[in-house]
């Protein structure tokens, strides 16, 4: 088999052999629409960067880390399992290489960088699932350790770059399209208060009732199917149509009440499986732009400011499967 060499892929993209070097190198001085010529023509011909010169040639290990999520109902797990997928792609395009690893809570995290930034030459980390008050991001910048985030720090200071999804904008594209179809008592199904991610997609339904001038009816469960159920079913019986935190909650609302018309969150394969109408989450181009950023600080081109960048979901609208 021919070698496939950064000619074969500049032939392949339509582009000179200074772009594609600029893609793997500096993606950001690339347009979108070529940076992603260049990328789908790397995947197809299978590039790969001579690792061992560019790690002589920089002084780095190329290894990043990133947490593996712990496995809850097997539904909304699937979720960062997307994101993992997303990044390993975006990061072998960079020429980096991405170490899992797995931990409990934050403190058990927190001292799982300290044993992986001893045992490994590590470049950096992307971290998920940001929270109120968590103590991860703070750990890192005190020892220089160069992280960005898929997800926005809750109350805190912007003091790093991050990627997340405009939640909100998720739910309230869910509720205007309930009221499109004629319904007014539209309740949502989240999580209890204080998650930030929850918080934000219960916004997105009330901004949107409370702007349309409608009755707000809300319930509050863990993540869960028949959690989910359990509250659906403490719905006032007026309610005829459901926007919900995670297609778990979505199909434990279905369960509860076949009667009304329920919108999930997540776009799982669950959802599309069951014709589940649900919000999608850019999950591609949010890894895509996590590696963009740490790149950027591990290059030493990243701006004075953290960059923060917020995504907008999409609704997956789906006729409901016929029973």
């Amino acid at each position: 088999m021919e070698k496939v060499t950064i000619a074969t892929v500049a032939e392949r993209a339509g582009v000179s052999r200074q772009t594609v070097s600029n893609v793997i190198n500096t993606p950001e001085v690339v347009r979108a629409e070529t940076r992603e010529r260049v990328r789908e023509a790397i995947t197809s011909l299978g590039y790969r960067v001579n690792q061992a010169a560019r790690q002589m040639r920089t002084g780095r290990s190329r290894l990043i880390a990133v947490r593996i999520e712990p496995g809850s109902d097997g539904i909304n797990g699937s979720v960062l399992d997307r994101f993992l997928h997303g990044l390993t792609d975006a990061a072998t395009l960079a020429g980096y290489r991405v170490m899992l690893y797995t931990a409990a809570d934050d403190d058990h995290e927190i001292a799982t960088y300290d044993d992986l930034l001893t045992a490994h030459d590590l470049d950096g980390f992307v971290l998920t699932s940001t929270h109120h008050g968590d103590p991860r991001t703070s750990w890192l910048a005190a020892r220089d350790v160069p992280f960005v985030t898929f997800g926005r720090p809750w109350g805190a200071p912007d003091t790093h770059s991050w990627v997340d999804v405009d939640n909100a904008a998720g739910t309230a594209a869910a509720t205007r399209h309930l009221i499109e179809a004629g319904h007014r008592r539209i309740g949502f199904l989240g999580w209890p208060a204080g998650s930030g991610v929850g918080d934000s997609r219960r916004t997105g339904w009330e901004s949107t009732m409370t702007d349309a001038g409608l009755t707000l009816s809300a319930v509050a469960a863990v993540d869960g199917v028949d959690a989910g159920a359990d509250a659906a079913a403490r719905f006032d019986s007026a309610i005829t149509a459901v926007v919900c935190a995670s297609d778990s909650l979505a199909l434990g609302a279905l369960r509860a009440r076949p009667d009304c018309a329920v919108i999930g969150f997540d776009d799982t394969a669950v959802a599309a499986a069951i014709g589940l109408t649900s919000v999608s989450q850019p999950l591609t181009e949010a890894a895509a732009r996590c590696m963009d950023m740490l790149t950027e600080l591990l290059d030493g081109r990243a701006p004075a400011t953290p960059t923060q960048l917020l995504l907008p979901p999409s609704l997956v609208v789906r006729p409901p499967r016929r029973r």
